[in-house]
C-alpha cells in the first residue's frame, strides 16, 4: 500500500508555514502550532516521495498532479520564510535544480507552482537568476500569451478567469521587485475585465450584468422547507441564494459567455477559481491605499 503524498503534504506544509507568519504577531501560541505541523508535513513529504493520487486513486479524476517537485520546493521556501533557517532555503534551491524548475512556465496553477517558486526565490535571495526567470514569465504573459478579443489572458476554457487571475497575482507581486512596472497595469487590466470593464461582470453581485445562475448547489436551493433537487439545478430562474463575491469560470476564447447553471464551463464556482482573483484584488487595494497615503503626505 502506498502512503506517499509529497505534493499534497508539501502544499499543506506551505499553507501552514505561511499562515504561521501571519499569526506570529497576533497569536504566538497558534503560530508555533501551525509551524510545528508544517515542519512535520514537510518532513513526511520529503521522506516519503510520491504523488497523493497514488495513495488516493479516486482523487485523480478531479485533481490530477503530474509531479511533486514544485510542491516540495514551494513548501521549503515557505518554511525558510517562516523559520529563517538556512537549511530550508538550501533545500529549496537544491530542489529547484534537481526537479528542473528553471524553464519558463506557461501559467501558475494548483498543480503548476513554478512561477510562484521563482517569484519567492527572487524575493528571498535577490539572485538575478530568479529575477530573470520571473521577469521572463510576466513579460511573456503580458506580451505574447494568447488573449481574447477584449484582452483577457486565455490559457484554457476550464476556469478561464482563474488562469488569468493567477497570472495577474504573480505579476502584481513581481512589480514589487523593481521589475517592469507595467506588470502592475497588466494585473489591474485582468481584474478590471473580471469586474465588468468590458460590459460584463463575472463576479456575483458586482458590476454590470453579473452572473445570476452560478453552478453551485447550495446557492441554487430555495429556503427550507422547500425541497432542493435536480429540478432546481435546471431551473432558468436566478439562484435563490446569491453567492455574493464569487467569481465564475468565465467566457471562452472569444469572450462568449452564457449565464446558465448547467453550463459549468461558464458558471462553475470553486475555491481554486477564486483564490488568485481574491488575492490579486487584495493586492490592488493595498497598492491603492499606499498610493493614497503617499499622495496625502506630499500635499
Amino acid at each position: 500500500m502506498c502512503y506517499a503524498g509529497s505534493d499534497l503534504a508539501g502544499e499543506a506544509a506551505a499553507a501552514l508555514a505561511s499562515s504561521s507568519i501571519i499569526f506570529k504577531d497576533v497569536n504566538q501560541t497558534y503560530s508555533k502550532e501551525l509551524l510545528r505541523h508544517a515542519i512535520e508535513l514537510f518532513d513526511f513529504a520529503d521522506n516519503y516521495r510520491g504523488l497523493y493520487q497514488e495513495a488516493i486513486p479516486g482523487a485523480k479524476i478531479f485533481y490530477e498532479n503530474g509531479g511533486y517537485g514544485d510542491e516540495l520546493t514551494w513548501s521549503a521556501i515557505w518554511l525558510y520564510k517562516a523559520t529563517g533557517e538556512k537549511k530550508y532555503l538550501k533545500k529549496a534551491t537544491s530542489f529547484y535544480e534537481t526537479f528542473r524548475l528553471k524553464e519558463r512556465p506557461n501559467e501558475f496553477y494548483y498543480n503548476k507552482k513554478v512561477a510562484g517558486i521563482q517569484l519567492l526565490l527572487a524575493g528571498v535571495t535577490k539572485n538575478s537568476e530568479y529575477h530573470n526567470a520571473i521577469d521572463s514569465f510576466c513579460n511573456y504573459s503580458m506580451v505574447e500569451q494568447t488573449r481574447t478579443p477584449k484582452g483577457l489572458v486565455f490559457i484554457e476554457k476550464l476556469g478561464t478567469l482563474s488562469h488569468a487571475a493567477n497570472i495577474a497575482f504573480i505579476c502584481l507581486q513581481a512589480s514589487e521587485l523593481d521589475l517592469n512596472q507595467k506588470y502592475f497595469e497588466f494585473a489591474k487590466s485582468q481584474i478590471d475585465y473580471m469586474l465588468g470593464k468590458e460590459g460584463k461582470s463575472f463576479v456575483v453581485g458586482f458590476g454590470p450584468n453579473y452572473p445570476k445562475r452560478p453552478h453551485h448547489a447550495a446557492s441554487s436551493c430555495p429556503n427550507k422547507p422547500q425541497p432542493c433537487g435536480w429540478k432546481q439545478r435546471t431551473s432558468p430562474e436566478p439562484n435563490p441564494q446569491p453567492l455574493y463575491g464569487a467569481l465564475v469560470s468565465g467566457p471562452n476564447k472569444n469572450d462568449y459567455y452564457q449565464d446558465i447553471r448547467e453550463e459549468f464551463l461558464f458558471n462553475e464556482v470553486t475555491l481554486d477559481y477564486n483564490a488568485g482573483f481574491q488575492s490579486t484584488l487584495a493586492g490592488l487595494i493595498v497598492k491603492g491605499l499606499q498610493s493614497s497615503q503617499v499622495d496625502s503626505q506630499t500635499e
